[in-house]
């Protein structure tokens, strides 16, 4: 017990000295060793990587989420896992909830008729826009923020904990450059024996050689912010390209769903069409009257099997304008016979015909051709 009070009480007579004299050198009456130029280069640029770690952390988790507080509770949720050290659970996103309403409502209204059916087309895409979000989340955290986050939490407290002892070292050696200083000032005045002096001296070498040890430990910590960088720069190549891949699959999902809704609505517009020509669900905005009642079938059936070969007809007849090379950027599979199927990087001649739908093109293929979308091409020069 006597021990750790004599040891408390030098810890804290310690941490006095130490106080008083970063407070003199504070006030310009104290001498302050100055660290190496390299070294406190090293230290300028360690803190500016930490400022900025932190910055670009916290708003790509508000990128990622932009509301933590809502009424899924995300944030208390990752929060409470945390601290039981235990793995969140895959959560529902809200393009997904979505989806999932719209599938409940779908029920409700009749999954047979014109709202239902589209509800049910939009809630397929609006789930899928929800898995890619899931992934693009979840590959985002693995590979961008958790490295970060890591540094922040680990290289970083290393860090600053060698700082603050290398920062005691200099405060120790400043000591006792000040007591030397005062022993041989009072030596001169043959105030004080020589021993006194020695061993001012001896604790001066002593706290020098304590100081240089520590200066470098910490330089060699500091120097490591350059692989830290290096790996920051593989996470935010990795982050970058996660977020090209989401933002491509929602693209091309959004355009499936566009297409699929467009071609009910040019379907509804043709002569005699019904709701037997357009892809199940379709919006009611498409169809409504007897247009989608059950006895137009037949006939819309008979003038559906004709349409392709008219089509082909009138594209024979029409003349070519704008003939060009085009690369397919997505397999694409044709929903009749006017269509031409497409194979993701192949090279097709594109051109288009008066009067023609601009969403489309007509593609040909050796002896094959047939129309294709727009959207799945890149159009080459």
């Amino acid at each position: 017990m006597d021990f750790n009070v004599k040891k408390l009480a030098s810890d804290a007579g310690v941490f006095f000295t130490r106080a008083v004299q970063f407070t003199e050198e504070k006030l310009g009456q104290a001498e302050k060793t100055e660290l190496d130029p390299h070294l406190e280069n090293l230290i300028t640029r360690a803190d500016s990587t930490k400022n900025w770690t932190e910055k670009i952390l916290k708003q790509t988790e508000v990128l990622l989420q932009p509301n933590p507080i809502d009424h899924t509770g995300a944030r208390i949720e990752e929060f409470i896992y945390d601290k039981l050290d235990k793995k969140l659970p895959s959560r529902t996103t809200n393009a997904e909830l979505l989806g999932q309403y719209m599938l409940d409502a779908a029920i409700e209204f009749g999954s047979d008729t014109p709202y239902g059916k589209t509800l049910i087309t939009v809630a397929e895409y609006q789930k899928r826009l929800g898995g890619a979000e899931r992934e693009f989340l979840h590959t985002s955290a693995v590979t961008f923020l958790s490295p970060l986050r890591n540094f922040l939490e680990g290289d970083w407290r290393t860090i600053s904990k060698e700082r603050r002892l290398l920062e005691n070292r200099r405060l120790d050696l400043d000591i006792c450059k000040a007591r030397l200083k005062k022993a041989k000032l009072a030596e001169a005045k043959a105030a004080l024996l020589s021993e006194e002096v020695d061993k001012a001296e001896h604790e001066l070498r002593v706290a020098q050689t304590e100081f240089d040890r520590q200066a470098e430990v910490t330089r060699l910590l500091l120097e490591g912010i350059s692989s830290t960088h290096l790996n920051h720069l593989r996470c935010l190549q990795d982050f970058a390209e996660a977020q090209a891949t989401y933002y491509a699959q929602c693209h091309h999902y959004m355009q499936d769903l566009q297409r699929e809704l467009n071609r009910c609505a040019n379907a509804v517009s043709a002569p005699h069409s019904s709701a037997s020509v357009c892809p199940n669900p379709v919006s009611p905005a498409f169809l409504s009257g007897p247009a989608s009642s059950g006895a137009a079938v037949p006939a819309a059936s008979s003038s559906s099997s004709q349409k392709p070969v008219t089509l082909a007809m009138e594209q024979s007849q029409l003349p070519v304008t704008g003939a060009r090379k085009a690369r397919v950027l997505y397999d694409y599979d044709a929903h009749d016979t006017s269509e031409l199927s497409l194979l993701a990087d192949e090279l097709i001649t594109v051109y288009t015909v008066p009067g023609m739908d601009p969403d489309w093109l007509i593609g040909e293929r050796g002896n094959e051709k047939g129309k294709v979308p727009v959207t799945y091409l890149e159009l080459l020069s």
